[in-house]
């Protein structure tokens, strides 16, 4: 097992022992559902949030400049970082959609069903994943974490259906009019301590698989 393995092994042994990091300690503190972390400026429905605010499907989530959150919907838990605007589609606690308007977005979904990421530039079906997304107005980025994700540019057509164990197929989805509109990136801007995070705020880990991988980035 390498140092970069043994690490992500640690942090979950000090999840399940309750020994944290204040920060993590902190975040496990709050109320199960709705928002967990709060650091600068969080606007839910166009009203400031803190920690034990409530979010749910029909929700629109912004972040002012240097501000950072975490937040829990039902089974699927979310990091959102400066400058984001999202809105929430979905009923009950249940998101089947996300619509990314702009910003950076990580998320770990519950098993089931597929749900959709939707952006200016791309439309991305994704069943029991971890996520990350970035929004421009020409190009979106996505990383599939772990999972299974259909990707689709809106602008060209252009598709690809794939699954990952450990960030290793991250993609730009560009809304112009290239001959390759879905094309490879690099993995950036996202964590597997993270993602150990946003899992554990809904009781889960992430699959043996990622965690026995070799870190990409």
């Amino acid at each position: 097992m390498d140092i970069d393995r043994a690490r992500r092994h640690a942090l979950l042994a000090l999840l399940g022992a309750g020994i944290l990091p204040g920060a993590l300690r902190s975040a496990l503190a709050q109320a199960k559902q709705g928002v967990r972390t709060v650091q600068g400026e969080l606007i839910v429905n166009g009203k400031p949030a803190e920690p034990g605010t409530p979010v749910r499907p029909g929700d629109a989530i912004a972040t002012g400049k240097g501000a950072y959150a975490t937040f829990v919907v039902g089974q699927d838990a979310f990091l959102v970082r400066e400058s984001t605007r999202t809105e929430l589609i979905g009923s009950g606690l249940l998101v089947s959609a996300l619509r990314l308007v702009t910003g950076k977005l990580l998320g770990v979904f519950a098993g089931g069903g597929e749900r959709r990421l939707v952006t200016a530039t791309a439309t991305i079906g994704i069943r029991g994943t971890g996520a990350y997304i970035e929004a421009e107005p020409t190009r979106t980025y996505f990383c599939l974490c772990y999972g299974t994700a259909d990707v689709a540019a809106t602008m060209s057509g252009a598709r690809e259906s794939y699954s990952t164990r450990h960030h290793e197929s991250p993609r730009y989805i560009y809304g112009d009019k290239r001959p390759r509109a879905i094309a490879p990136a690099s993995v950036s801007n996202h964590t597997d301590s993270e993602l150990i995070l946003l899992e554990s705020l809904v009781g889960r880990s992430p699959p043996q698989s990622f965690m026995e991988s070799p870190v990409r980035y």
